[in-house]
């Protein structure tokens, strides 16, 4: 997958897509709002089964208590938690259909560094081209054609 000006190229085909409401960043911060350039990783997928058939064999429920934490003073930051969790997270579970299928990068991750940036998802979009917290996002049924065709380890190209 490779982030071009017009949209995500992949598999042949281009995207259109959001990305973070900074820009692009080489310098990623936590709570900057950039989408960080580099080459990165697909490592994981998150869905919700109350609302959607497992779009691969290895992706993972999205279960109630399933949060990702992105308090930089947490001992689990930028990692999936489980409620009640005393620091800082996000819902992986929302009311909204953002999070109804992620994929996860391998941004900052598995050894996360403080206040580099948490978590940076591939994930559905509120409308065409609104922008994201720094994550990349997609038309809906584009993410689901997306998941059903990429692998673990596939690449993610953010140039900058």
């Amino acid at each position: 997958m490779v982030l071009t000006p017009r949209g995500v190229r992949f598999r042949g085909r281009l995207f259109p897509c959001s990305i973070g409401k900074g820009g692009l960043s080489r310098h990623k911060r936590e709570g900057d709002g950039a989408t960080p350039t580099g080459t990165h990783r697909v490592v994981g997928m998150l869905y919700r089964p109350d609302r959607m058939a497992r779009p691969s064999g290895w992706a993972v429920p999205i279960g109630p208590g399933d949060l990702w934490s992105d308090d930089v003073g947490d001992p689990n930051y930028n990692h999936m938690v489980r409620a009640p969790h005393p620091f800082g997270h996000e819902r992986l579970r929302r009311a909204d259909p953002l999070y109804d299928l992620v994929i996860l990068t391998s941004w900052n991750w598995p050894h996360a560094q403080k206040g580099r940036g948490s978590a940076i998802f591939i994930h559905q979009w509120r409308k065409p081209h609104h922008p994201t917290e720094g994550c990349i996002a997609f038309h809906r049924d584009h993410l689901r054609w997306i998941a059903q065709h990429l692998s673990l380890d596939t690449r993610l190209i953010v140039a900058g």
